[in-house]
């Protein structure tokens, strides 16, 4: 893979013992999805631990999500680590990016940040016919129940799991003290919420300016930047 594509994320004031991971984008399935060098995909991340191995990993989020099943992959990632993993919430874990915030063996929200939680969607192209939904809300369904289990690991002794999937089906937007009150998330004090650069805020139905989005560059001039990289690579398909 060319060498600028390494850039799209990385492993950084590595230490002895201790290494600094940042999620300041959305998450993507692989490096053509990633736009700009703020998105991440599973096949970085794993490059990237691969180097923090054995050290404790502090990971910084600010992300509206993206694809459920790389969020899941990069979840299961954190999880195996060989180290200590403390999260950060930066500003917004939303979508699968809240399904990553909780893989940390420690997971903080500072002051001003928000955690989303809502049902999986997909995107439509083409013609489709009765049966062709059924099995599209079908998939969502199963795709619902395993976002859940992960929420379930991850909720505070006595929440009721239904109160929460309630809490998903509505899509629901909370500060730190809220997302408290029901997973095992701790309140750090005195950081104010930061714009988060994002192409799938636009999707929720509820966020209503809710969260500073950041807008991402020009989507002609971003498809140019993947062009120009495939020349780079001698016109090989993308991996």
């Amino acid at each position: 893979m060319n060498e600028n594509l390494n850039q799209f994320l990385e492993v950084k004031n590595v230490t002895e013992s201790t290494a600094d991971l940042y999620f300041y984008g959305d998450i993507v399935s692989s490096w053509w999805g990633a736009w700009d060098d703020t998105d991440q995909y599973p096949e970085s991340v794993k490059k990237c631990m691969d180097k923090a191995k054995g050290k404790d990993l502090n990971i910084y989020i600010n992300s509206g999500g993206g694809s459920v099943f790389a969020g899941m992959t990069i979840y299961n990632m954190i999880k195996r680590h060989e180290g200590n993993t403390t999260v950060y919430i930066d500003g917004l874990a939303g979508s699968i990016a809240s399904v990553i915030a909780l893989a940390g063996d420690r997971v903080v929200m500072r002051t001003g940040s928000t955690f989303m939680i809502h049902k999986p969607l997909f995107a439509l192209w083409g013609g489709y016919n009765a049966d062709d939904f059924r099995k599209m809300a079908q998939d969502l369904d199963v795709i619902q129940e395993c976002i859940m289990q992960v929420y379930k690991e991850n909720l505070r002794d006595g929440v009721n799991p239904d109160e929460v999937e309630q809490m998903v089906n509505e899509e629901t937007f909370m500060s730190s003290e809220k997302a408290s009150k029901y997973f095992n998330i701790e309140v750090e004090r005195g950081h104010q919420a930061v714009a988060c650069s994002s192409e799938f805020l636009e999707k929720f139905a509820k966020n209503q300016q809710m969260i500073p989005v950041a807008k991402k560059d020009n989507h002609q001039e971003r498809i140019q930047a993947k062009l120009k990289l495939l020349k780079l690579k001698g016109g090989n398909n993308h991996e």
